[in-house]
């Protein structure tokens, strides 16, 4: 999930690279970016991830602010209507995931289910060439609230990595009712060297570096959308 065309005069470029992987790419690489990179350059969450302080319960955290009537009405108006008396007292916030969807004004969302191993089995699912599209999650938090959700996402393709990015998502009070996001639109790259066969991986973490999904599934790009089961 999350490739793009790239402009056409590199379609003779991507001909003559190692391997003859596609140039597909982000919504809009930089200008510093490679396009093809190595497994070695990894995403560097771990190094990256912002240092909080100690985490705290929501009672704790409304009684520690009752003083400050500022701070003390957004966290009232973050959190809308969660019952103050009902509840935990559980630190970290839990964020479930209940489906990702893709969204494409050429045909009926495709909602994709999600195992609860992160790894669905076979072809996950298959984009048009050069189509439109958005991704859009439904999901639940519970406990605490989740802080600077984002959405990381890593392509190969042929064994080299071609594309990367990172979206973010938000923060999120517990609330029984479901949270959907759509993401930006992508268009999907097209042309010969675009399609086949991808395998990519997709994750969900927060300001603590917590990382509430994981998927690892493969995509195929052709010429169509494949058929309605």
């Amino acid at each position: 999930m999350g490739l793009v065309d790239d402009n056409k005069n590199k379609e003779k470029e991507a001909s003559e690279d190692e391997g003859g992987a596609a140039r597909g790419g982000g919504r809009q690489l930089s200008d510093d970016s490679s396009f093809y990179t190595t497994d070695q350059e990894e995403d560097n969450d771990d190094e990256s991830a912002l240092h909080l302080g100690p985490q705290c319960s929501l009672k704790e955290q409304l009684e520690k602010d009752k003083d400050d009537e500022s701070l003390r009405k957004w966290k009232e108006q973050l959190l809308g209507s969660v019952d103050i008396n009902n509840i935990g007292e559980t630190l970290d916030p839990e964020v479930k995931f209940l489906s990702v969807a893709i969204v494409s004004p050429e045909r009926p969302d495709m909602v994709l289910s999600i195992p609860e191993d992160g790894k669905p089995q076979g072809l996950w699912f298959t984009l048009k060439e050069g189509s439109h599209y958005r991704l859009k999650f439904s999901f639940q938090v519970s406990n605490n609230i989740v802080s600077g959700l984002r959405y990381t996402n890593t392509v190969w393709k042929s064994g080299l990595r071609v594309f990367s990015t990172k979206d973010m998502i938000g923060t999120f009070s517990p609330q029984q009712e479901p949270y959907t996001h759509e993401m930006p639109e992508e268009t999907a790259p097209s042309g010969f060297m675009a399609r086949g066969s991808y395998t990519a991986k997709s994750k969900f973490l927060d300001d603590d570096n917590k990382c509430h999904l994981e998927i690892n599934y493969t995509f195929d790009i052709r010429k169509d959308w494949a058929s309605a089961d």
